[in-house]
């Protein structure tokens, strides 16, 4: 095995996990990925641990809970003290490149709020870029036909002259060919906005897929007859989205095999969270339903010698990346941080993790008008069940669980059901256990026999 493999890592903005054909979605052919997932593991059970854009990438970027530097759903900007993924791989002698999305600088702090033309021609002060090496990227844009994105200290943004994911592949197949050192191994970020909303795709698949009849899952539901046209028309656009990122994977993994960098690049797809798409009535994510908090994660390391479709159904999350891209160029973080190591198992070293879940969580939304302002939850996935309490002030009380094997839509919560009474109430333990160990200072109510933690005896 190579002791220094390239890393690319796609980051898609929003892509639900079962939206790709490889886990399920037969409205759609995802092949690029069905091709990488062939060739390496996918993980069914991924889970963006806080499923809002920037604690996710906080915590991509840094190996640590969000809630341990109380990180809001939105408007938060990464102290240039953290030490950084890229922090990590430049000290190995990795050349380490970011494209795209960034969403660590705080933008929509700077108002005025609503205007995302004078956020996108702000550039990331080299301050507050993680210490990438290079850099080709802008905070947010939320606009897929007209992108402007930065080179290193540029202060004249660049226009991307096509739809925003052709483009920033683009970017990063021009900066692998013009590449001076070959010997050099790169670390390489390609974070796309899409399928992040606004709908919109290139105009001949947005065609092809409003011509279309798709499938709806089960739980899809709609308050009246003219939003069900406006949600299904977003997930067939949605869909054209998924269909161009996966055309561009493919492209990548075209060039790849072209330069010679195939078999010692280990090509990672996830995405930072995903998307309710209608589910449950709702849309959007920060939401602890499957189709919000379940994510892709495939990981395809051509130098495992039993390359083959391998599916691993351990509960993993946002916390295990950072400590995991280590791993896979045989490093290790240089501070403690509280996920694992998936390469042990993604190379076949090791069976099972020895925990039984991941925890998840929604530490803070202050935005009056979105969900979970006033009250926030909580939650704890294992192999089979999600268990999650929500509330205020006086605590998260039992709030939600479902048994995925039986139920994988979530449309009976099972809280109060006799039957799986223990299985609740060791939940809820695992739960405590899990805030406990992680030091979240989150208010937990006393349940099914356990005391409340973090809230004082006058609340209690």
């Amino acid at each position: 095995m190579a002791d220094q493999p390239n890393i690319l890592i796609i980051l898609s903005d929003q892509l639900r996990r079962n939206a790709l054909g490889l886990y399920g979605n037969s409205d759609i052919a995802t092949p690029n990925c069905d091709f990488l997932g062939s060739k390496g593991v996918v993980f069914k059970n991924a889970c963006s641990s806080y499923p809002v854009c920037v604690p996710f990438r906080f915590t991509l970027m840094t190996g640590h809970y969000a809630h341990s530097r109380a990180v809001p759903a939105i408007e938060y900007r990464m102290s240039p003290s953290e030490r950084t993924l890229a922090d990590e791989f430049n000290d190995a002698g990795y050349e380490t490149v970011y494209i795209g999305k960034w969403h660590l600088y705080g933008s929509l702090a700077r108002k005025p709020l609503n205007s995302l033309e004078i956020i996108s021609r702000t550039p990331v002060p080299a301050l507050y870029r993680g210490r990438w090496q290079k850099w080709y990227g802008f905070d947010f844009c939320n606009n897929h036909s007209e992108t402007l994105y930065f080179v290193d200290d540029e202060v004249t943004p660049r226009r991307l002259d096509t739809y925003q994911t052709d483009g920033l592949f683009d970017v990063a197949i021009e900066h692998l060919t013009e590449r001076t050192d070959s010997e050099q191994p790169f670390i390489m970020v390609i974070s796309v906005e899409a399928p992040h909303p606004p709908y919109q795709a290139p105009d001949e698949l947005t065609r092809k897929w409003m011509a279309r009849n798709i499938q709806l899952p089960p739980n899809f539901d709609t308050p009246d007859e003219t939003t069900r046209f406006h949600r299904i028309k977003q997930r067939k656009i949605y869909n054209a989205m998924v269909e161009n990122l996966d055309y561009n994977i493919g492209r990548m993994n075209l060039f790849l095999e072209e330069r010679g960098l195939a078999e010692n690049t280990v090509k990672i797809v996830l995405a930072d969270h995903g998307e309710m798409g209608g589910s449950h009535g709702k849309i959007a994510k920060q939401h602890p339903f499957e189709e919000s908090v379940g994510i892709p994660l495939i990981i395809s390391d051509p130098r495992y010698s039993g390359a083959r479709s391998n599916w691993i159904d351990d509960p993993v999350c946002t916390e295990d990346l950072f400590p995991t891209l280590l791993g896979l160029a045989g490093l290790s973080p240089k501070n403690a941080v509280p996920g694992q190591n998936l390469a042990p198992l993604i190379w076949g070293k090791q069976d099972r993790l020895g925990r039984e879940g991941v925890l998840l969580e929604f530490v803070a939304e202050h935005r009056p008008q979105m969900p979970y302002h006033n009250q926030t939850w909580r939650g704890y996935r294992t192999r089979r069940y999600k268990y999650t309490v929500l509330g205020g002030a006086s605590g998260g009380h039992p709030w939600q669980f479902f048994d995925l094997q039986q139920d994988p839509f979530e449309m009976v919560n099972l809280i109060n059901a006799p039957l799986v009474a223990s299985e609740v109430a060791q939940h809820h333990g695992l739960l405590r256990a899990a805030l406990v160990d992680s030091q979240d200072h989150y208010l937990l109510a006393p349940a099914f026999g356990f005391e409340s933690l973090n809230i004082p005896d006058m609340l209690s």
